[in-house]
């Protein structure tokens, strides 16, 4: 495929071009967005991580023909942000979710049949080249994280109408599994589908790991997206942060400290940060008391992503989300107080959603999102900004 890499200046964090390069600046900073000339082929990211080698494994989904679910796409690029290289997975794999595990120097991440819709385990280097495909069982792999070596992974269970949530192995073994159920009646149901054939909302699902080693999902239970703690063992949760039906709920946790998360939640289509929130893990209650930090500028039940780094010698979470405007917007909060620290805006001319964003090996911050080309390709980009570029923007 012919492969075009494009590059822009559109960051708020722009920085001054020479006629000489300067590698260090080269790999500090960037902005990368990937063109081809495959003009009928949709292309989105779902998640990033870097390699070894300073580059970034991508991993994304693209459409296809024969299917109303999406199809698997990897992308290499190295330390500059410049394509190295792709693979249209076979669509014998469909609907991958991210985020992109680690385990014994392999990278993984989940996805699911295209006949039986069973979850499937999908082992690969750090150029994306697939190593291995395993068969998990369970339908419908709705979120993942990493848990000590192992993996949690999230999935609907359509027959028995429940969220489960289980326990995996890089091996693919599942040593242990809980299912809660999300209610009767197609009305429960039919959003949860539409979220996986991306035809309708995209629902924040999310499986974790608390501090207190509770683990948690935050998906449907009983007729509500809500936030649920379990041990895996118990038949009732241990605890439940309840949205509004459809309409409400938490959009991200994170852990910080015992029972304090960086939160962000979603109402009628409002968005609400709540950098310190204290979530009870072992009773019922609601989303809504939480309260937080109204954000007008952000799309209606915007995506958010969360992360904690180091900037300016201090823990800083950084909050990741779209606006109206059409950029990628990035709030910063001090870890520890949670004090607001600042803002800035990813994007101009083109339109940018937010996929995922890591920190890097130098203290910087890469951020992958969907932009699109000529108003019409959805495209995937790329921006990299140094530790000097964050500090100056969250001081």
């Amino acid at each position: 495929m012919n492969r075009q890499l494009l590059l822009v200046a559109l960051s708020a964090f722009a920085w001054a071009c020479s006629n000489k390069s300067d590698p260090a600046a080269d790999k500090a900073n960037f902005t990368r967005i990937y063109d081809n000339n495959k003009f009928e082929a949709s292309y989105f990211p779902i998640e990033i991580t870097q390699t070894p080698d300073g580059g970034y494994l991508i991993l994304g989904g693209r459409r296809l023909d024969n299917s109303n679910f999406s199809g698997v796409y990897l992308m290499k690029v190295d330390e500059l942000g410049a394509f190295v290289s792709e693979k249209e997975v076979d669509s014998n794999n469909i609907d991958p979710i991210g985020p992109i595990l680690t385990a014994n120097g392999k990278y993984y991440f989940f996805c699911m049949s295209s006949v039986a819709l069973q979850s499937q385990l999908i082992e690969m280097d750090a150029n994306g080249e697939i190593t291995q495909t395993i068969n998990v069982g369970g339908t419908y792999p709705a979120a993942a994280a990493a848990d000590n070596g192992s993996f949690l992974l999230l999935s609907y269970d359509n027959v028995n109408k429940q969220s489960v949530i289980s326990l995996v192995s890089p091996s693919g073994s599942v040593s242990g599994s809980k299912g809660f159920s999300i209610g009767q009646g197609d009305a429960v149901e039919a959003p949860i589908i539409n979220h996986f054939i991306r035809n309708g909302r995209q629902f924040p699902f999310q499986v974790g790991k608390a501090l207190s080693g509770q683990y948690f999902f935050n998906g449907f239970f009983n007729y509500t997206f809500s936030l649920v703690f379990t041990d895996l063992t118990s038949a009732a949760p241990l605890g439940v942060v309840q949205g509004q039906q459809a309409e409400g709920g938490l959009s991200q946790v994170l852990p910080l400290t015992g029972t304090t998360y960086a939160t962000a939640r979603f109402s009628f289509g409002d968005n609400y940060f709540i950098p310190t929130a204290a979530l009870n893990s072992s009773g019922i209650s609601s989303s809504v008391d939480l309260g937080g930090n109204s954000f007008p500028e952000l799309t209606a039940n915007a995506p958010v992503k969360i992360l904690v780094t180091t900037i300016n010698a201090r823990e800083i979470i950084l909050y990741g989300s779209n606006t109206h405007s059409k950029q990628i917007a990035l709030y910063g909060y001090n870890k520890t107080s949670g004090e607001f620290l600042g803002r800035t805006y990813i994007g101009l001319s083109n339109p940018f959603e937010i996929a995922g964003m890591t920190t890097t090996a130098d203290g910087g911050l890469a951020v992958c999102g969907t932009t699109y080309v000529a108003g019409r390709f959805r495209r995937i980009c790329l921006f990299k900004f140094s530790r000097e570029e964050l500090g100056k923007v969250f001081k």
